[in-house]
Protein backbone atom coordinates (compact mmCIF):
# COMPACT_ATOMS: atom_id res chain seq x y z
CA UNK A 1 0.00 0.00 0.00
CA UNK A 2 1.02 3.61 -0.79
CA UNK A 3 0.62 6.40 1.92
CA UNK A 4 -2.25 8.28 2.00
CA UNK A 5 0.00 11.35 1.12
CA UNK A 6 -0.04 10.42 -2.32
CA UNK A 7 -3.03 11.71 -3.58
CA UNK A 8 -4.59 12.51 -6.48
CA UNK A 9 -3.77 15.71 -6.40
CA UNK A 10 -0.07 15.31 -6.48
CA UNK A 11 -0.76 12.18 -8.82
CA UNK A 12 -1.71 14.38 -11.53
CA UNK A 13 0.54 17.78 -10.98
CA UNK A 14 -2.62 19.40 -12.08
CA UNK A 15 -5.78 18.05 -11.51
CA UNK A 16 -7.47 20.43 -11.51
CA UNK A 17 -6.87 21.50 -14.95
CA UNK A 18 -8.62 18.30 -16.44
CA UNK A 19 -11.39 20.76 -18.20
CA UNK A 20 -11.94 18.18 -20.84
CA UNK A 21 -14.47 19.48 -23.23
CA UNK A 22 -16.67 20.28 -25.72
CA UNK A 23 -18.77 18.13 -27.80
CA UNK A 24 -19.74 14.03 -30.28
CA UNK A 25 -16.74 6.57 -30.12
CA UNK A 26 -15.83 3.76 -30.39
CA UNK A 27 -17.01 0.68 -28.70
CA UNK A 28 -15.97 -0.08 -25.27
CA UNK A 29 -15.59 -3.68 -24.15
CA UNK A 30 -18.99 -5.45 -23.18
CA UNK A 31 -19.22 -4.99 -18.98
CA UNK A 32 -18.90 -1.53 -19.31
CA UNK A 33 -21.61 0.87 -17.88
CA UNK A 34 -23.40 1.39 -21.06
CA UNK A 35 -26.93 3.93 -20.92
CA UNK A 36 -27.02 6.62 -18.65
CA UNK A 37 -27.78 6.56 -15.57
CA UNK A 38 -29.46 8.56 -12.58
CA UNK A 39 -26.72 9.35 -10.07
CA UNK A 40 -27.05 10.72 -6.44
CA UNK A 41 -25.40 14.27 -5.47
CA UNK A 42 -21.55 14.89 -6.74
CA UNK A 43 -21.65 11.46 -9.09
CA UNK A 44 -24.75 13.63 -11.14
CA UNK A 45 -22.89 14.99 -13.98
CA UNK A 46 -20.80 11.54 -14.49
CA UNK A 47 -23.83 8.92 -15.44
CA UNK A 48 -22.09 7.70 -18.71
CA UNK A 49 -18.38 7.20 -17.17
CA UNK A 50 -17.13 3.51 -18.30
CA UNK A 51 -16.35 2.65 -14.91
CA UNK A 52 -16.97 -1.18 -15.77
CA UNK A 53 -14.89 -1.03 -18.82
CA UNK A 54 -11.62 -3.62 -18.43
CA UNK A 55 -9.05 -1.06 -18.81
CA UNK A 56 -10.24 1.24 -16.27
CA UNK A 57 -10.95 -1.88 -13.57
CA UNK A 58 -7.51 -2.98 -14.46
CA UNK A 59 -6.07 0.41 -13.01
CA UNK A 60 -3.93 0.09 -9.75
CA UNK A 61 -3.80 3.87 -7.94
CA UNK A 62 -0.25 3.93 -8.46
CA UNK A 63 0.84 3.42 -12.03
CA UNK A 64 -2.61 3.93 -13.32
CA UNK A 65 -4.99 6.56 -11.95
CA UNK A 66 -8.76 5.95 -13.05
CA UNK A 67 -10.74 9.36 -13.26
CA UNK A 68 -13.87 9.96 -14.75
CA UNK A 69 -14.57 13.61 -16.92
CA UNK A 70 -17.83 15.22 -18.38
CA UNK A 71 -17.92 18.10 -19.94
CA UNK A 72 -21.56 19.99 -21.32
CA UNK A 73 -23.07 23.16 -22.84
CA UNK A 74 -26.44 24.12 -23.21
CA UNK A 75 -25.93 25.47 -27.19
CA UNK A 76 -23.40 27.08 -29.22
CA UNK A 77 -22.71 27.81 -33.01
CA UNK A 78 -20.74 25.59 -35.65
CA UNK A 79 -19.61 26.77 -39.06
CA UNK A 80 -18.53 24.32 -41.79
CA UNK A 81 -17.49 25.83 -44.93
CA UNK A 82 -20.15 28.69 -46.18
CA UNK A 83 -22.59 27.12 -43.83
CA UNK A 84 -23.22 28.50 -40.04
CA UNK A 85 -25.81 27.04 -37.79
CA UNK A 86 -26.97 27.35 -34.16
CA UNK A 87 -25.87 24.31 -31.98
CA UNK A 88 -28.23 22.50 -29.17
CA UNK A 89 -27.01 20.88 -26.10
CA UNK A 90 -23.82 18.71 -25.94
CA UNK A 91 -22.79 16.54 -23.32
CA UNK A 92 -18.75 14.43 -23.61
CA UNK A 93 -17.73 12.27 -21.09
CA UNK A 94 -15.19 9.65 -20.92
CA UNK A 95 -13.14 7.30 -18.56
CA UNK A 96 -9.37 8.78 -18.40
CA UNK A 97 -6.54 6.50 -17.29
CA UNK A 98 -3.58 8.68 -16.17
CA UNK A 99 0.13 7.52 -16.31
CA UNK A 100 1.76 9.73 -13.66
CA UNK A 101 5.70 8.59 -14.27
CA UNK A 102 4.92 9.12 -18.13
CA UNK A 103 2.52 12.38 -17.67
CA UNK A 104 0.22 10.78 -20.25
CA UNK A 105 -3.25 9.55 -20.34
CA UNK A 106 -5.34 7.38 -22.01
CA UNK A 107 -9.11 7.67 -22.64
CA UNK A 108 -11.26 5.10 -22.50
CA UNK A 109 -14.96 5.83 -24.46
CA UNK A 110 -18.52 4.81 -22.98
CA UNK A 111 -19.39 1.64 -24.60
CA UNK A 112 -21.95 3.82 -26.90
CA UNK A 113 -19.72 6.88 -27.78
CA UNK A 114 -18.34 9.90 -25.65
CA UNK A 115 -20.98 12.19 -27.32
CA UNK A 116 -24.60 13.05 -27.30
CA UNK A 117 -25.49 15.98 -29.20
CA UNK A 118 -28.89 17.43 -30.37
CA UNK A 119 -29.92 18.11 -33.52
CA UNK A 120 -28.97 21.61 -35.21
CA UNK A 121 -31.66 22.39 -38.03
CA UNK A 122 -29.63 23.78 -40.72
CA UNK A 123 -30.80 27.76 -42.01
CA UNK A 124 -32.63 28.06 -45.07
CA UNK A 125 -32.81 23.74 -45.06
CA UNK A 126 -32.10 21.65 -48.29
CA UNK A 127 -33.11 24.51 -50.47
CA UNK A 128 -30.01 26.58 -48.83
CA UNK A 129 -27.34 23.96 -49.05
CA UNK A 130 -27.99 22.69 -52.19
CA UNK A 131 -29.93 25.06 -54.57
CA UNK A 132 -29.77 27.12 -56.88
CA UNK A 133 -27.81 24.65 -59.19
CA UNK A 134 -27.42 24.95 -62.94
CA UNK A 135 -27.12 20.96 -63.16
CA UNK A 136 -30.71 19.77 -64.67
CA UNK A 137 -30.78 16.75 -62.90
CA UNK A 138 -30.15 18.71 -59.27
CA UNK A 139 -32.40 21.48 -60.55
CA UNK A 140 -34.71 19.06 -61.03
CA UNK A 141 -34.94 17.58 -57.60
CA UNK A 142 -34.54 20.92 -56.25
CA UNK A 143 -38.37 21.28 -58.02
CA UNK A 144 -39.80 18.79 -55.74
CA UNK A 145 -38.98 20.46 -52.67
CA UNK A 146 -42.21 22.29 -52.00
CA UNK A 147 -43.05 22.12 -48.66
CA UNK A 148 -40.89 22.76 -45.12
CA UNK A 149 -40.68 18.59 -44.53
CA UNK A 150 -38.93 18.30 -47.67
CA UNK A 151 -36.74 21.39 -47.27
CA UNK A 152 -35.89 20.82 -43.47
CA UNK A 153 -32.32 19.63 -43.12
CA UNK A 154 -30.89 19.07 -39.30
CA UNK A 155 -27.40 18.02 -38.43
CA UNK A 156 -25.81 15.66 -35.72
CA UNK A 157 -21.85 15.37 -34.72
CA UNK A 158 -21.98 12.15 -33.73
CA UNK A 159 -18.69 10.28 -32.60
CA UNK A 160 -16.45 8.93 -35.40
CA UNK A 161 -13.62 7.42 -33.27
CA UNK A 162 -11.58 7.08 -29.73
CA UNK A 163 -10.62 10.62 -28.54
CA UNK A 164 -7.04 11.22 -28.02
CA UNK A 165 -3.97 13.92 -27.00
CA UNK A 166 -6.08 14.54 -23.58
CA UNK A 167 -4.38 17.46 -21.58
CA UNK A 168 -5.26 17.94 -18.12
CA UNK A 169 -3.04 21.44 -18.40
CA UNK A 170 -5.01 22.69 -20.97
CA UNK A 171 -8.47 22.33 -19.09
CA UNK A 172 -7.62 25.38 -17.05
CA UNK A 173 -5.18 26.99 -19.68
CA UNK A 174 -5.56 27.59 -23.22
CA UNK A 175 -4.33 25.02 -25.78
CA UNK A 176 -6.46 22.05 -26.78
CA UNK A 177 -7.94 19.73 -24.86
CA UNK A 178 -8.69 16.69 -26.27
CA UNK A 179 -8.56 15.91 -30.26
CA UNK A 180 -12.33 14.23 -30.96
CA UNK A 181 -13.21 12.06 -34.39
CA UNK A 182 -16.14 13.67 -35.39
CA UNK A 183 -18.58 13.19 -38.24
CA UNK A 184 -21.61 15.15 -39.43
CA UNK A 185 -24.97 13.59 -40.06
CA UNK A 186 -27.38 15.41 -42.57
CA UNK A 187 -30.99 14.08 -41.99
CA UNK A 188 -33.60 14.90 -44.68
CA UNK A 189 -35.95 12.95 -46.96
CA UNK A 190 -34.38 13.49 -50.19
CA UNK A 191 -30.89 13.06 -48.50
CA UNK A 192 -31.62 9.67 -47.48
CA UNK A 193 -29.96 7.99 -44.22
CA UNK A 194 -26.46 7.85 -44.70
CA UNK A 195 -25.51 11.47 -45.65
CA UNK A 196 -22.65 12.53 -43.93
CA UNK A 197 -19.98 15.45 -43.87
CA UNK A 198 -16.98 13.25 -42.90
CA UNK A 199 -16.29 9.44 -41.97
CA UNK A 200 -15.07 7.10 -39.75
CA UNK A 201 -12.13 6.69 -42.03
CA UNK A 202 -11.82 10.52 -42.65
CA UNK A 203 -13.69 12.23 -39.71
CA UNK A 204 -13.29 15.92 -38.70
CA UNK A 205 -10.75 16.88 -35.87
CA UNK A 206 -11.83 19.23 -33.43
CA UNK A 207 -9.45 19.96 -31.02
CA UNK A 208 -11.46 22.42 -28.13
CA UNK A 209 -9.99 24.55 -26.41
CA UNK A 210 -10.80 27.35 -23.62
CA UNK A 211 -11.58 30.81 -25.39
CA UNK A 212 -12.31 32.25 -21.54
CA UNK A 213 -10.89 31.20 -18.06
CA UNK A 214 -12.94 28.83 -16.45
CA UNK A 215 -13.71 29.21 -12.59
CA UNK A 216 -12.49 26.71 -10.72
CA UNK A 217 -13.62 24.69 -7.38
CA UNK A 218 -12.80 21.22 -5.73
CA UNK A 219 -15.06 19.49 -3.45
CA UNK A 220 -14.89 16.10 -1.74
CA UNK A 221 -17.72 13.53 -1.15
CA UNK A 222 -18.26 10.55 0.27
CA UNK A 223 -18.53 7.09 -2.59
CA UNK A 224 -21.99 7.34 -2.47
CA UNK A 225 -22.29 10.86 -3.57
CA UNK A 226 -23.09 12.38 -0.44
CA UNK A 227 -21.02 15.69 0.40
CA UNK A 228 -17.84 15.34 2.81
CA UNK A 229 -16.09 17.92 2.62
CA UNK A 230 -13.39 16.76 4.85
CA UNK A 231 -13.21 13.32 4.59
CA UNK A 232 -14.03 12.80 1.60
CA UNK A 233 -12.55 9.78 -0.32
CA UNK A 234 -14.10 11.33 -3.64
CA UNK A 235 -13.39 14.44 -5.14
CA UNK A 236 -14.85 16.58 -7.86
CA UNK A 237 -13.24 19.43 -9.80
CA UNK A 238 -16.05 21.49 -11.40
CA UNK A 239 -14.70 24.21 -14.20
CA UNK A 240 -17.47 26.47 -15.14
CA UNK A 241 -17.96 30.08 -16.99
CA UNK A 242 -15.65 29.69 -19.84
CA UNK A 243 -17.07 29.03 -23.39
CA UNK A 244 -14.78 25.85 -25.34
CA UNK A 245 -14.25 26.19 -29.47
CA UNK A 246 -12.03 25.27 -32.40
CA UNK A 247 -11.27 27.45 -35.13
CA UNK A 248 -8.71 25.39 -37.24
CA UNK A 249 -10.30 22.03 -38.39
CA UNK A 250 -10.70 21.33 -41.84
CA UNK A 251 -13.75 19.84 -43.27
CA UNK A 252 -13.78 16.93 -45.61
CA UNK A 253 -16.55 16.40 -48.61
CA UNK A 254 -20.12 14.72 -47.82
CA UNK A 255 -21.01 11.05 -48.55
CA UNK A 256 -23.62 9.11 -49.03
CA UNK A 257 -26.22 11.65 -49.86
CA UNK A 258 -29.31 10.95 -51.84
CA UNK A 259 -29.73 7.87 -54.00
CA UNK A 260 -26.50 6.50 -54.86
CA UNK A 261 -24.76 9.69 -52.99
CA UNK A 262 -25.84 12.05 -56.28
CA UNK A 263 -26.22 14.84 -53.97
CA UNK A 264 -22.98 14.64 -52.26
CA UNK A 265 -21.28 16.73 -54.57
CA UNK A 266 -24.14 19.39 -54.83
CA UNK A 267 -24.13 19.65 -51.37
CA UNK A 268 -19.62 20.44 -51.67
CA UNK A 269 -19.86 22.58 -54.35
CA UNK A 270 -22.95 24.75 -52.29
CA UNK A 271 -21.14 24.53 -48.62
CA UNK A 272 -18.16 24.74 -50.21
CA UNK A 273 -16.14 21.62 -48.90
CA UNK A 274 -13.59 20.75 -48.45
CA UNK A 275 -12.73 23.46 -46.12
CA UNK A 276 -9.09 24.37 -45.55
CA UNK A 277 -8.51 24.92 -41.75
CA UNK A 278 -9.43 27.90 -40.40
CA UNK A 279 -12.00 28.45 -42.58
CA UNK A 280 -14.78 26.44 -40.05
CA UNK A 281 -15.27 27.43 -36.67
CA UNK A 282 -17.01 25.78 -33.51
CA UNK A 283 -18.08 27.14 -30.53
CA UNK A 284 -19.61 25.82 -27.35
CA UNK A 285 -21.18 28.37 -24.75
CA UNK A 286 -20.93 28.02 -21.10
CA UNK A 287 -18.62 24.98 -20.86
CA UNK A 288 -19.07 23.14 -17.57
CA UNK A 289 -16.52 20.64 -16.85
CA UNK A 290 -15.90 17.91 -14.19
CA UNK A 291 -13.70 15.53 -13.18
CA UNK A 292 -14.17 13.19 -9.96
CA UNK A 293 -11.63 10.22 -8.60
CA UNK A 294 -10.29 8.41 -5.56
CA UNK A 295 -9.32 11.80 -3.51
CA UNK A 296 -5.73 9.63 -2.01
CA UNK A 297 -5.67 6.41 -4.87
CA UNK A 298 -2.09 5.67 -3.46
CA UNK A 299 -4.00 4.12 -0.30
CA UNK A 300 -6.13 1.79 -2.80
CA UNK A 301 -3.33 0.01 -4.94
CA UNK A 302 -3.77 -2.11 -6.55
CA UNK A 303 -7.46 -1.67 -6.43
CA UNK A 304 -8.33 2.05 -7.65
CA UNK A 305 -9.92 0.95 -10.29
CA UNK A 306 -12.30 -1.34 -8.57
CA UNK A 307 -12.58 1.24 -6.04
CA UNK A 308 -13.70 4.16 -8.41
CA UNK A 309 -16.52 1.25 -9.89
CA UNK A 310 -17.75 0.41 -6.97
CA UNK A 311 -18.55 3.72 -5.82
CA UNK A 312 -20.18 4.88 -8.60
CA UNK A 313 -22.51 2.07 -8.47
CA UNK A 314 -23.41 2.57 -4.43
CA UNK A 315 -24.53 6.28 -6.36
CA UNK A 316 -27.06 4.83 -8.37
CA UNK A 317 -30.46 6.08 -7.63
Amino acid sequence: MRSASKTWIKAGGAVAASAALVMPLTATPAGAATAATQLNGSWAPFDRCPVDAPAMLATDGDTDVPLCVTSASPNGTIKLGEVEATTGATNLQFGVIQHPAEGTYTVVPPPAGSLVSGKTTIPGGLLGIMCPNGVPVVSAICGQITDATLNKVTATVESAGTPTDFSLVAGISSGPIVKLPVKIRLENPLLGSNCYIGTSSNPVLLRPGNISAPAMAASRFNGDGTANPDEGSMIQIALSGAAQGDSQFSVPKASGCGLGGLLSWAIDLKVGLPAAAGTSNLVLNDAKTYTAGLTAPGVSVPDAGKELSEAWHSAVK
